[in-house]
């Protein structure tokens, strides 16, 4: 069975994209079988990985029901994906129904056992795709920058994170959280590790060993339609999301079932 790993923090500017991305290369760069799924009305994971968004079946008319699974995953190269668009936005209002919150787990429950890891990129909001997203979730990763509002934006989701444990899905961790942006010179950023590691004891989790650095390669490489490894293997970022995956990979539980540790 796969593993769901769901990027996650209300907060936008923070890396979940690149970070989703980057880790369902990753994985693939290993030989795992990845689904990737958009949940951001805004596209990007979609773009990043090379899908059309704008005319074919994308994750909202899986969600609303007129669409199969099979006829909203597309398959590029070594990833797999199911995109979003705009249309998504409406979600809120639109996925009113009794049960809307296992719309997406409900969705892809015929192919889980087709991957070995499931990658979600969440939307900059705790809303209905969010709650959907965990309520599919194994475990979250929370990425943030070494700013005050970026840390103040992960205190907040625990409230979620909670609602969903209590009432949706009892079985879902928080792996880590994954610092962004990462410039261990400046003062803020030292103070803002601190603070991060005192909200991770607070979700029961860790900050990762691994900090993302700065770098352009990272906002280029969609615009070539890229991974990150492909478009600069030698970045600072680029190695940064191997030490990752690799520090993921190690992590109790994590390996999926039937497979072995690369």
């Amino acid at each position: 069975m796969s593993k769901t790993i769901v990027i996650t923090n209300q907060k936008g500017g923070v890396g979940k994209t690149s970070t989703a991305s980057a880790l369902s290369s990753g994985l693939a760069e290993k030989g795992y079988k990845i689904l990737a799924i958009d949940l951001d009305p805004q596209g990007n994971l979609g773009f990043c990985l090379g899908a059309e968004i704008d005319n074919s079946p994308t994750v909202y008319e899986l969600m609303n029901g007129s669409a199969s699974i099979g006829q909203v995953i597309q398959s590029k190269e070594d990833i797999d994906i199911i995109p979003s668009n705009i249309l998504l936005s409406g979600a809120e209002l639109e996925f009113n129904r009794l049960g809307r919150e296992f719309l997406l787990k409900n969705g892809i429950a015929s192919i889980r056992g087709n991957y070995d890891y499931i990658v979600i990129d969440t939307p900059p909001a705790l809303n209905i795709l969010t709650v959907n997203a965990y309520t599919a979730a194994d475990s979250l990763i929370i990425p943030m920058i070494p700013e005050i509002l970026s840390l103040l934006g992960i205190s907040q989701l625990r409230e979620t994170i909670d609602l969903v444990k209590g009432i949706y899905n009892s079985n879902i961790e928080v792996l880590g959280i994954l610092l962004n942006k990462y410039d261990k010179r400046r003062i803020l950023t030292r103070d803002v590790e601190e603070m991060a590691e005192i909200i991770a004891k607070e979700l029961n989790t860790k900050v990762f060993d691994t900090k993302i650095r700065s770098s352009v390669s990272v906002a280029e490489a969609p615009a070539h339609g890229l991974s990150v490894y492909k478009y600069s293997p030698r970045a600072n970022s680029t190695r940064d999301y191997q030490n990752l995956t690799e520090e993921l990979l190690s992590q109790k539980g994590m390996i999926p079932d039937g497979q072995k540790k690369q």
